[in-house]
Formats: structure tokens, sequence, C-alpha cells
């Protein structure tokens, strides 16, 4: 039996049957939940390693739920929907989902990006071992410094090693603000004498990183301070 447990919850109960098929044949351990407040009442009681959660349901919908959960739980959140409006996508991660899915879907896709959150997922839990040391984790965003590989839910962003530099400062300093003279000083080794190539820099990595780069999730901006990234 497997150790991973995955909570399935969506009002329409054929959906979540056939998931719960494709999970099972997977090996995971499977929990339904039919809304928001049976999903709140399962996520507390037993040990969920990951949530695959519709949006439209009675009762509590899948955002409020969201929201719920992320006050406690840092598990990964995968959210239906039969919505495919780009805002729709962009509210669902900046809420703390950490990947989204349209319906009608592929099994199999789903199934994929559950694998790769759950091997997300203990890879985070496992950042006291040396092995991953290197590797930091904010959301669907990744940072390994050893290899200078960013991914963002399991996609390559592709950085200039400037850019590599300003991100693995913030993500090394989760929560810290940085003024824009001290990314320059950290980053280019010198004082500080063309500050705004700094601001040039990290609306490129918005670019890069962000769903929506206007609204950001990860690189955020404390006004007339600096920027920073968040712990999630």
């Amino acid at each position: 039996m497997s150790k991973y447990n995955i909570l399935v919850v969506d009002d329409d109960k054929e959906i979540t049957e056939a998931i719960e098929i494709y999970l099972l044949n997977e090996g995971y351990n499977v929990f339904t939940a039919y809304d928001g407040i049976q999903a709140l009442k399962v996520a507390k009681e037993e040990n969920i390693h990951l949530i695959i959660m519709d949006i439209m349901m009675p009762n509590l919908n899948g955002t409020r739920a969201t929201i719920e959960l992320r006050k406690e739980k840092e598990i990964p959140i995968i959210m239906l929907s039969a919505k495919s409006e780009d805002s729709d996508i962009i509210l669902g991660l900046n809420l703390g989902a950490d990947d989204y899915l349209t319906k009608p879907f592929n099994p199999l896709e789903l199934i994929a990006r559950v694998n790769s959150q759950i091997r997300r997922y203990t890879r985070f839990s496992s950042l006291n071992t040396s092995e991953n040391q290197d590797i930091i984790i904010v959301g669907g965003l990744e940072l390994n410094k050893a290899s200078k590989l960013v991914t963002v839910n399991g996609r390559e962003a592709k950085l200039t090693p400037l850019e590599f530099k300003i991100l693995n400062l913030l993500m090394s300093n989760l929560g810290r603000v940085f003024s824009i003279e001290e990314i320059y000083e950290r980053v280019w080794n010198e004082a500080p004498y063309n500050v705004d190539t700094v601001t040039v820099h990290i609306r490129r990595i918005r670019e890069k990183i962000e769903v929506d780069p206007r609204n950001p999730q990860y690189v955020k901006v404390v006004w007339g301070v600096g920027y920073k990234v968040d712990k999630k």
C-alpha cells in the first residue's frame, strides 16, 4: 500500500470515482469529499499528502476551501474547474494552488501532475538531507543552486546568470525585503551606480516565472522599500 494519501474533492461523484480509479491503479491511497466543508474535515483528520480540488461546489467552494487549508497546511493542491479563463487560473494559483487543470481533462495528464507534485513535495519535506540542501522550493517555483536550474510547475524557466543570482538571493532569504541598492551590491559585487538595471532584471524574471507578471505570485514589491520572495 502506498504511503501517499490523496484527497479528491468534487461534487460530481462520477468524476470523483473516475479519478479514484486512476489513482488507485497508481498505488495511491484515496480519500473523497464532495464539498469544501467535507474536504476541510478530511484534511484535518487524515494525513493527506495532496489534494485534487474542484472549484465550483456547494456549501463551500474550492477557492474558499483552499484559502482555509493554506492557513495551516503546505501540501500540494491541484485545482479543477470547468472554467478556462485566464483570470480563474491566476486566481487559483494566487490563492495557493500549486497546479491547475480545466475540465474535461486527460486522466493521464492529471496522474502525471499528481506524480510531479508528490515528487516535489517529498523533496521539500526532506530538505534537511545534505543531498537537497541546494534546492529551494516555494509553491510551484523551484531553484537548484547546484545545477543553476529554475523550474515553475515542473517547466524550466531559462534565466540569465544575473537573473539567477537575483532570484537566488531572494529565495535564499525568504520573507526578507532587499532594497534595489542591496540587490545591486550583492549581485554585481560593487557599489550601486546604475540601480535601474535591477528593476529591468526583476521585470524579466517575472516574465519568465510568473503566470501574470503584473500580479506576481513569487517576486513581490514592497513599495518604497524593495523586493522579496515570501514563504508559501
